[in-house]
């Protein structure tokens, strides 16, 4: 059952929740003119699926920028337990939001539409969500997570299933995330029942993670809840064992030494602004990894 689009929501009217309409199948599909001629008809876009998903959970989640926008710009509100909330920012049953969703398929420009309607890039995580960067890590969508941290997400948000978003990039094997996030500031040493990013990339054999890895400062030494070092999960002989063993064995050199000095020194919010700045090349390549 569809309403009067201009008529406000309160809490248990009819047809606040329902089974997936015309509008959830026209955003879902890609139907912009559909989906438009829905609207001006008079089709609500606050309807709420039984498994609490919105008509904007759908064109997030298929990465339908034209839908995205034409629901954002209808205005339309939906329900998060008894509050009416913007529905830019609604949870389906899974306690995703449309952020989240765009973020999993790689949608940079719904990304930056709901970014720019006041999606939070930082929603309050529960036991059951992981953040918008968690989900763009997820995925190995580099561009969303340059553009989330441009909005000040957060480095270290903290998944109790994946740990910060660092370590899905690196359990994930997605190089490039993980190269953002550490020229971003991300804590190269964060962990999850003591196991560090460094232990994911030894797990998944990457010689170029590695290396990233270790230039930012990573441990080498760390050792995780089975009491194993990153090495111990290499195959002996592997590329991946003998860059790590010469890690252990070899010292870093000066240069190495000072680039984590002054990254220290310099903090996280220093180094955004750097990065936002006209800094010569040399220097930004001598702080970041290129």
């Amino acid at each position: 059952m569809e309403t009067d689009k201009n008529r406000p929501y309160f809490f248990g009217d009819i047809g606040c929740w329902s089974e997936r309409t015309e509008v959830h199948k026209a955003a879902s599909l890609g139907q912009t003119a559909h989906l438009q001629h829905l609207i001006l008809s008079g089709a609500s876009v606050n309807m709420v699926a039984v498994d609490s998903i919105t008509a904007l959970h759908e064109a997030c989640l298929h990465g339908r920028a034209e839908c995205v926008r034409l629901l954002l710009d209808a205005g339309a509100q939906a329900f998060s337990g008894i509050l009416v909330c913007p529905q830019v920012d609604a949870r389906n049953v899974d306690g995703s939001t449309p952020l989240c969703d765009a973020c999993s398929v790689g949608s940079v420009e719904c990304v930056r539409l709901l970014l720019e309607h006041g999606a939070k890039a930082n929603p309050a995580l529960t036991s059951r969500t992981a953040s918008p960067l968690h989900e763009a890590c997820m995925g190995g969508n580099a561009d969303c997570v340059k553009l989330l941290i441009s909005m000040e997400a957060g480095l270290e948000a903290y998944d109790l299933y994946y740990g910060t978003p660092l370590h899905v990039a690196c359990a994930n094997d997605y190089t490039d995330c993980v190269k953002v996030l550490l020229n971003a500031g991300a804590k190269v040493n964060a962990t999850r029942l003591h196991e560090t990013p460094l232990h994911h990339a030894a797990k998944n054999m990457r010689v170029e993670m590695i290396e990233m890895l270790v230039e930012f400062g990573a441990d080498i030494h760390a050792r995780d809840q089975h009491n194993r070092k990153p090495v111990d999960y290499t195959t002996p002989g592997s590329p991946s064992a003998a860059c790590l063993q010469f890690y252990e064995t070899t010292p870093m050199n000066l240069q190495q030494l000072s680039r984590l000095a002054v990254r220290k020194k310099l903090g996280t919010s220093a180094l955004k602004v750097i990065g936002q700045l006209h800094i010569p090349k040399l220097l930004i390549s001598y702080l970041c990894y290129q």
